[in-house]
C-alpha cells in the first residue's frame, strides 16, 4: 500500500513531501527486489536483438562495496558499434519522415509514464551503481520522466516546428519546418545516469532522429533501464540501440563513423573537445556538448550566513561533488569569512556518511578508484597552497573499508591556487576571501568554465549586478536548497557558457529540441 501511494508522489532533488514514509517504503521495497537480481549477465541490444561476444565483460561493481558485483555487461566491439550505427541509419527515414511528429510525441510520453512508474526500481539500481543518495536517485529518475514529457511538449507547442511563412507573390506559398539530422550518437555520464541520458536521447528521438546510446562505463545497469523504458513504450527496434563497452574500444567508432549525423555528449572537456574538433570533416555536423563546470558561490557581507552555509553545503557535498553544477569554489567577503566557515564546517561535520541506499545518508562514495586518486592529488595541492580546514583523509574503517570513501574536504587557499580554476569532480572545496563584489566576479569569471554560479546577498543591486556580469549559463541567488545545483526541466534551463558547453542553448530549456533538427524552407508556386 505504501509503495502504491509513493508512486503518485513527486520526488525532486529538494523533496519535502507530506508522506516521506511512503516514499522511503517504496524505495526500500524496490531495493530488496533489485538486490535479488545482482550478478546477472547482460547483452547489448542492436535492433532489439540481444548480442554478446567473447570479450571480457564490463564488471559493474558497487562503489560502496567493491566486492559486490552488480552485473556483468557485454563489452561491445567496434564492429558491433558499427552494426548499431548502420541499423540506425537504415531506420532514419521511417522514423524521421514517415512517422508523424504526433506519433513520436505519443511514444515519448508513454516512455515518460513507464519511467515514472518504475522510478523506485530505477533509483535503487542507480543508488547501488553510482553511490547516489536515495532522494537524489529518486529525483534523477523523476527528472528523467519530466524531461521526456517536457521535450514532447516542445514538439506539441511548436506544432512539430512547422510554420507557414509569408509570400512575395500571391501565387506562392512557403512552409518552414525543422527536420531531423538522422543518426545521433548519445554518450551519457555516470553522475546523472538516467536523467541526462533520457534528456539527450528523448530530445533526439522526439525530433525524429534515430539513436545509438552508450551509457557511462560505470553506469551500464541504469542505462539498460532506459533502453527497457523505450522498448516497452514502443520505440521501433531499429530506432534506439543500447551499447555498453569501453570508450577506448568503441568510442572512436561511435563518433567517427561516416553515417553518424550528430553527437550529443556529456563528459570531460578534454574528451568533448577532441570529438568536437574531429567530428566535422566533409561538412559541419551538430555536436551538442555539456563539458563540466567550476561552480562558484559568492558570499557577500550582507548575506544570511545560515542560508549560505546550507546552500553551499548541499551543492558542494551532494553526490560527493561529482556534478558539473556542484559548488566547487567559494568566494566569501573578508568581513564574514570567519563565521561563514564556522557554519559550513559544522554542517559538513554533522553530515552522515555511509551507504547512500540507507534512509538518512546524504554523502556516499566516489565512483571509482581513479576518482579517489584525483581527490588525493587535489588534497596534496591544497596542503601545498593553503590549509585544510576540514577533512583531507581516506575513510577506511568499519563498513566504509570496502568502498571508495573519502572525507569531504574544505580548504582555505589563496586566490592564485589552481584549486579555484581546475575541475576535479571530487569533494574538495577551496574557500577564498575577497574584499568586494568586483573581486568576486572577476575571480569567478577567470575560469574557463561557465555553467552554474550562485550568490548570497541581502542587497538587490548586488544580485542584479551578479546576474548581469557573471559569465555562466545558470545563475542562482539566495538559494538555500542548493547554491549552484538543482535545475529542473521547464524551470531552470541548463546551459554551459565558454568551456562548459556548445550551442549556447542547454537542456531542460525551451530551445533544446530544436538543436536536434535543421531548417528547411519549402516554396510551392501555383499556376
Amino acid at each position: 500500500m505504501h509503495r502504491m501511494l509513493a508512486e503518485d508522489l513527486k520526488v525532486t532533488y529538494t523533496t519535502s513531501a507530506a508522506d516521506m514514509d511512503a516514499i522511503h517504503a517504496g524505495f526500500d521495497f524496490a531495493l530488496d527486489q533489485v538486490r535479488s537480481r545482482l550478478g546477472r549477465e547482460y547483452p547489448i541490444y542492436i535492433s532489439q536483438k540481444a548480442l554478446r561476444n567473447d570479450q571480457p565483460p564490463i564488471v559493474d561493481l558497487c562503489p560502496m562495496d567493491t566486492s559486490l558485483v552488480l552485473g556483468r555487461f557485454t563489452a561491445a566491439t567496434a564492429e558491433q558499434a558499427a552494426l548499431a550505427i548502420e541499423a540506425a541509419a537504415g531506420a532514419k527515414k521511417a522514423w524521421g519522415t514517415r512517422t508523424s511528429w504526433q506519433e513520436r510525441v505519443a511514444v515519448i510520453r508513454k516512455a515518460a509514464s513507464i519511467a515514472r512508474r518504475r522510478k523506485f526500481e530505477i533509483a535503487a539500481i542507480m543508488s547501488l551503481e553510482v553511490g547516489k543518495s536515495r532522494l537524489e536517485a529518486l529525483g534523477d529518475a523523476e527528472e528523467a520522466a519530466d524531461l521526456m514529457e517536457y521535450y514532447a511538449l516542445q514538439m506539441e507547442e511548436n506544432h512539430g516546428f512547422i510554420k507557414r511563412m509569408g509570400s512575395v507573390s500571391p501565387n506562392e506559398q512557403t512552409t518552414d519546418l525543422l527536420r531531423p539530422f538522422g543518426v545521433f550518437t548519445c554518450i551519457a555520464p555516470f553522475n546523472f545516469p538516467m536523467a541526462l541520458a533520457s534528456g539527450m536521447s528523448s530530445a533526439a528521438l522526439v525530433a525524429g532522429n534515430t539513436v545509438v546510446f552508450k551509457p557511462a562505463q560505470d553506469a551500464p545497469w541504469t542505462g539498460l533501464c532506459l533502453y527497457e523504458v523505450y522498448r516497452d513504450a514502443g520505440v521501433p527496434a531499429d530506432v534506439f540501440h543500447f551499447i555498453t563497452g569501453k570508450g577506448s574500444v568503441i568510442g572512436d567508432t561511435l563518433w567517427q563513423h561516416p553515417k553518424v549525423d550528430g553527437i550529443v555528449f556529456t563528459g570531460s572537456q578534454e574528451t568533448g573537445m577532441r570529438m568536437f574538433r574531429g567530428f566535422s570533416k566533409k561538412w559541419v555536423k551538430p555536436c551538442l556538448m555539456e563539458l563540466g563546470g567550476k561552480g562558484p558561490a559568492i558570499i557577500m557581507d550582507s548575506a544570511d550566513l545560515d542560508m549560505a552555509a546550507e546552500g553551499v553545503s548541499k551543492s558542494a557535498w551532494g553526490m560527493q561533488n561529482q556534478k558539473c553544477s556542484a559548488t566547487s569554489r567559494v568566494y566569501v567577503h573578508r568581513k564574514v569569512a570567519g563565521p561563514f566557515l564556522s557554519k559550513l564546517s559544522a554542517r559538513t561535520k554533522a553530515m552522515r556518511i555511509g551507504d547512500p541506499t540507507q534512509r538518512d545518508v546524504f554523502y556516499g562514495p566516489l565512483i571509482n578508484e581513479q576518482a579517489v586518486k584525483t581527490w588525493e592529488k587535489a588534497v596534496e595541492l591544497a596542503r601545498q597552497d593553503g590549509a585544510v580546514l576540514y577533512g583531507g583523509g581516506r575513510l577506511r574503517s568499519g563498513p566504509l573499508a570496502k568502498g571508495w570513501y573519502v572525507e569531504p574536504t574544505i580548504v582555505e587557499a589563496p586566490l592564485s591556487s589552481r584549486l579555484f580554476m581546475e575541475e576535479y569532480f571530487v569533494p574538495i572545496l577551496p574557500i577564498g576571501e575577497v574584499d568586494s563584489l568586483d573581486e568576486a566576479l572577476a575571480e569567478s569569471n577567470k575560469a574557463d568554465y561557465g555553467l552554474t554560479a550562485g550568490i548570497f546577498s541581502g542587497r538587490n543591486k548586488e544580485i542584479e549586478r551578479f546576474f548581469d556580469e557573471a559569465e555562466f549559463g545558470v545563475l542562482y541567488a539566495n538559494r538555500r536548497n542548493g547554491a549552484t545545483t538543482g535545475a529542473w526541466p521547464g524551470c531552470q534551463p541548463f546551459t554551459g557558457w565558454k568551456g562548459s558547453g556548445s550551442g549556447g542553448k542547454g537542456g531542460l530549456g525551451p530551445y533544446y529540441v530544436a538543436q536536434f533538427m535543421r531548417e528547411q524552407s519549402r516554396t510551392v508556386v501555383a499556376d
